[in-house]
């Protein structure tokens, strides 16, 4: 992909004009969360790239065409697969899934649709770019990087679609990741349900409630009642495996929640605190309820039967994390608050996100991206047919192993070019952001 050459007083205007379609009313309901929002993505071309999807569609889909498939790899079948939508370097981590068990994996599924599979794998390349930068590798080392990203991802993809057992290509798990995945995993598994609520409950009157500070806020009579109202809504989107113990969903608390990150800046958001799975306080469970968003590659895909198939953003949200992810959290599900799709979860006390500040040696690194590579298939692989939705009603894997397998040579370079391509962009971009925002240029703020 050639960088646009582009004035940077023309590429600000765009940037402008991207944001407003993608922020304009959130932003201007609650200004201060973006002020927040985009100081964060000030920070480094890494934060700004995690908080511009928007941005990275609108450039991929104005230079991704090449006929009606958009691109190499891409036909009738690939160019519709169930994606993450967000798939960058730092949206993986540890869950405990409904088995119990603690897996690595990606997380993270609020910009997930259906969509050209390459087009999570080229937002994952850039990522690897803009790290390698970052950490001052050269641009030989982020070309190997990208590199066994693609034969990682293209090695699992083989194996799943040619019928290996699940034995063959395990989860991330504590008895088969490695390196920093296996810290994260062994970070998960040292925390406790009772630490999550030692940080955000107390205990009054021999019932435990929510601590008051910390983000939280006191809600009216009126806003508790509507709230309420909207997780007994949800309470109908919960699979029957989860509605073991009718009393696990009494609530004891409810509040609404300040200072989210840089991905849900302005949507509102309630954390409800709930008895859980026995009448003891340790096992109190806190769930979230948050406005869900319009996912930025949702723009970009014009299918009808795709938009027709959500009832909202909420349900678009948790359809798409079910097929997406193998055992997912039995909390999830999605309801409507004055009028708008709300996605509901756990705040899982066993949520670890990979951290990159010590990853720093290039064969380490070469390591883990090796494991995403693989992680990334197994995700692609787990939407289709299988899932139990009729979205995608075909194997994905078979589909990308062959339309990889037409052009074998050519899969990484295309990721290796744009990666290097993109990761220039997305650090050129970054400089007039910061410009635009320390000058006053941004509308609104």
């Amino acid at each position: 992909m050639p960088v646009p050459q582009l004035s940077d007083e023309h590429r600000g205007e765009e940037i402008l004009a991207v944001f407003d379609t993608a922020f304009g009313q959130l932003l201007a309901a609650d200004p201060a969360a973006f002020r927040v929002k985009f100081r964060k993505m000030a920070a480094s071309a890494f934060a700004f790239y995690r908080g511009t999807a928007s941005l990275f569609y609108r450039d991929l889909d104005a230079g991704d065409h090449d006929g009606r498939d958009r691109g190499p790899y891409l036909d009738e079948r690939t160019s519709r697969v169930w994606i993450h939508g967000d798939l960058h370097a730092e949206n993986f981590g540890t869950y405990m899934d409904s088995t119990g068990r603690l897996i690595f994996n990606v997380n993270d599924f609020d910009e997930a649709y259906v969509g050209p599979f390459t087009w999570d794998l080229k937002r994952f390349a850039a990522s690897v770019a803009l790290i390698g930068y970052a950490k001052a590798l050269s641009d030989e080392q982020i070309t190997e990087l990208v590199t066994v990203y693609a034969g990682a991802y293209r090695e699992r993809i083989r194996a799943l679609a040619t019928g290996a057992k699940s034995d063959e290509v395990p989860p991330f798990t504590l008895d088969t990741a490695q390196g920093p995945l296996l810290d994260a995993l062994r970070d998960a598994r040292s925390l406790t349900r009772f630490g999550l609520l030692d940080s955000m409950t107390e205990i009054r009157d021999f019932e435990r409630r929510f601590a008051p500070g910390g983000g939280s806020v006191e809600l009216d009579a009126a806003t508790r009642y509507k709230v309420l109202a909207a997780f007994d809504g949800y309470l109908e989107t919960l699979p029957e495996s989860s509605l073991t113990r009718p009393d696990s969903y009494r609530v004891k608390d409810v509040v609404g929640r300040r200072g989210i990150g840089i991905g849900s800046a302005g949507l509102p958001s309630y954390n409800i605190l709930l008895e859980g799975n026995s009448d003891a306080l340790e096992n109190d469970v806190v769930i979230y309820i948050k406005q869900a968003q319009t996912p930025a590659v949702s723009r970009h895909i014009t299918d009808q039967a795709i938009r027709d198939y959500f009832q909202h953003e909420g349900h678009r949200t948790v359809i798409s994390q079910r097929a997406l992810q193998a055992h997912a959290d039995p909390w999830l599900g999605w309801t409507e608050l004055d009028g708008a799709g709300q996605l509901v979860a756990e705040i899982s006390p066993y949520a670890v996100d990979l951290d990159w500040g010590d990853i720093d040696d290039p064969e380490e690194i070469a390591e883990v991206v090796a494991d995403l590579g693989r992680a990334t298939a197994a995700m692609h692989a787990a939407a289709d047919d299988q899932s139990g939705e009729s979205l995608v009603p075909f194997s994905t894997e078979r589909a990308i192993d062959a339309a990889i397998a037409a052009d074998e040579e050519g899969f990484a370079p295309l990721l290796v070019d744009f990666a290097h391509a993109y990761g220039a962009r997305a650090r050129a971009d970054h400089q007039i952001f910061v410009d635009l925002f320390r000058n006053g240029r941004i509308p609104g703020l």
